[in-house]
């Protein structure tokens, strides 16, 4: 349960004025419930005992009514106001998570990165985080006000019904409440987390299926996909059913427990008014006020029906988490200086033995460098030593004139720009792809960048900058795509540009047309290119050779 506690104290770091807000409402509400319904049943049952006295003229029935109303009023209110308070409190809350989870994906190594699947990182990002909600909603803020419901109802009743009555309702409701919740939660604790398990996959099937369902079709596996994912829903259906089954039942003995109390209520009252140390009328509270105090337990079942599923959420949520939010940093390096390299060994991830012999060069300002060698030789992993997302064995790399390692995070991010061999695109309008980039650039710089990477006439053919491509960059080829990821990288304005074979796929012009257009548009920059195509190296200045 530490993952739990962890990820709630971090709720409460970044809502804690609101969620505290929150708590006190609840206490509020629920105080106002059992202060209605008891008072109700003392006014009751005072009021027929003075009409059986005869005095029934004389009672005062103005204040008693007059506070029932107020009670039922503020109650209301009081839960609005609760509602409002903690539900919001909570979906910043998740915000905040939600960021800080993006932020460690972002920071974690690049081989990590290239192995999450799209449908496991939403899957993370929505379900894991979304039964998070539960935490603050139905388990601390529902124990936390009725603990304190339950302490302030034991202390009124201890003086107004005498101590026996306010030891009964503690005792049975919270030592009962107690153990069937206790057993409930162990009974629940493994169907709930199979449950989410099972929900989760559905999911994850679910979305690998629709984004290849054209790819599962030509090869012939689409039925076997669907039918793995109606398996993966029916196991979730069945472990769900087992769950809402438990869950009535813990629903049943607490309303079996709620009248045990209201009934031992009932007789330790009714044998005090036969001593002569009660009246009946605060007999009649005690029992009324057991039945009140019931919504300080009830709610709590589905808390405990749900803990497996928020435990093992918080679980993997925390294993992702950023404890520090990222600071956006959109600003444009404006420095000079390029790429200097000396002696720099690499190795691929989990292995010592070096990819490469020694390899030092160097990329002035306004040069194109092209790495060339066979496939497989290490280029993309110079590439992304360079970009600071991969541990070199040994050597140096200096980038504008400071060791790489002296660079934060911003900064460099500013300084340099990679563009992988497969880069990817979300679905969304041309100029929503470009401007995740450079979200205050004008429609003329995005333009501009399309004009150099040979892309404005196809998207101006097309529709425009409003033209809405499908997930993934669909509705654009393998070479249209490639382009509109340079351009977007163009738009950075960076002082040194990675490039992992920019122009595979496209023809020669097209390739001249576009290696010009980014030297034009990023006239000091320092380039470097990986590349294995005559028409790349023709294009460089100097060309250095990864063996």
């Amino acid at each position: 349960m530490s993952a739990l506690w962890q990820i709630l104290r971090l709720m409460l770091r970044d809502q804690r004025t609101a969620l505290l807000r929150g708590a006190a409402l609840s206490v509020l509400v629920l105080a106002m419930g059992v202060a209605l319904l008891g008072l109700s049943g003392w006014f009751i049952t005072a009021a027929a005992a003075a009409g059986l006295a005869g005095v029934g003229a004389t009672f005062d029935v103005f204040r008693p009514s007059a506070m029932v109303r107020f009670l039922a009023l503020g109650r209301a209110a009081a839960r609005y106001g609760e509602r409002l308070a903690t539900h919001d409190a909570t979906l910043r809350a998740l915000e905040s998570l939600r960021l800080r989870q993006m932020a460690g994906h972002l920071a974690a190594p690049w081989q990590r990165l290239i192995r999450l699947r799209g449908a496991e990182v939403l899957n993370r990002l929505t379900a894991d985080i979304d039964a998070l909600d539960g935490l603050p909603l139905r388990l601390a803020l529902p124990v936390l006000a009725g603990g304190l419901t339950q302490l302030l109802a034991f202390g009124v009743l201890w003086f107004l019904a005498g101590w026996q009555v306010a030891l009964w309702l503690a005792a049975v409701s919270i030592t009962g409440a107690a153990l069937v919740l206790w057993r409930t939660g162990r009974r629940t604790l493994r169907p709930s987390r199979r449950a989410e398990a099972a929900a989760q996959a559905f999911r994850t099937r679910l979305i690998d299926l629709i984004r290849s369902r054209d790819d599962l079709a030509v090869y012939g596996h689409l039925e076997h996909q669907l039918a793995a994912t109606r398996k993966a829903e029916i196991r979730r259906r069945n472990l769900q059913n087992q769950l809402d089954r438990l869950d009535r039942r813990a629903g049943a003995a607490l309303v079996a427990l709620t009248s045990l109390s209201a009934g031992g209520a009932l007789w330790l009252g009714l044998t005090l008014t036969q001593q002569g140390r009660l009246s009946p009328a605060l007999a009649a509270l005690g029992v009324f006020a057991a039945l009140a105090l019931a919504e300080t337990l009830i709610p709590l079942r589905r808390a405990v029906a749900d803990l497996g599923r928020m435990a093992d959420a918080a679980r993997r949520v925390r294993g992702g988490l950023s404890v520090a939010l990222p600071v956006a940093s959109m600003g444009t390096y404006t420095g000079s200086g390029g790429i200097r390299v000396h002696d720099l060994c690499l190795a691929r991830p989990g292995d010592n033995q070096p990819l490469t012999p020694p390899l030092s060069f160097s990329v002035a300002p306004g040069e194109t460098v092209a790495l060339t060698g066979p496939s497989g030789a290490g280029k993309s992993t110079v590439l992304l030593a360079l970009a600071g997302l991969h541990p070199p064995l040994s050597g140096q790399i200096t980038l504008a004139g400071r060791a790489l390692a002296n660079w934060d995070e911003p900064a460099l991010r500013d300084l340099l720009t990679l563009v992988p061999q497969r880069a990817g695109l979300m679905g969304g309008t041309v100029a929503e792809a470009l401007r995740l980039a450079a979200p205050d650039a004008a429609e003329a710089e995005l333009w501009q960048a399309l004009e150099a990477t040979a892309l404005a006439e196809t998207i101006r053919a097309r529709g425009g900058l409003d033209l809405r491509l499908g997930s993934g960059g669909s509705g654009l080829s393998g070479g249209e795509a490639q382009r509109l990821v340079l351009a977007r990288a163009l738009l950075r304005r960076p002082a040194i540009l990675l490039l992992d074979e920019p122009t595979e796929g496209l023809d020669p012009d097209t390739a001249n047309r576009v290696l010009n257009g980014l030297r034009a548009h990023l006239p000091q920059a320092a380039i470097l290119l990986a590349s294995h195509r005559e028409t790349e190296t023709a294009q460089t200045l100097r060309n250095v050779t990864v063996h």
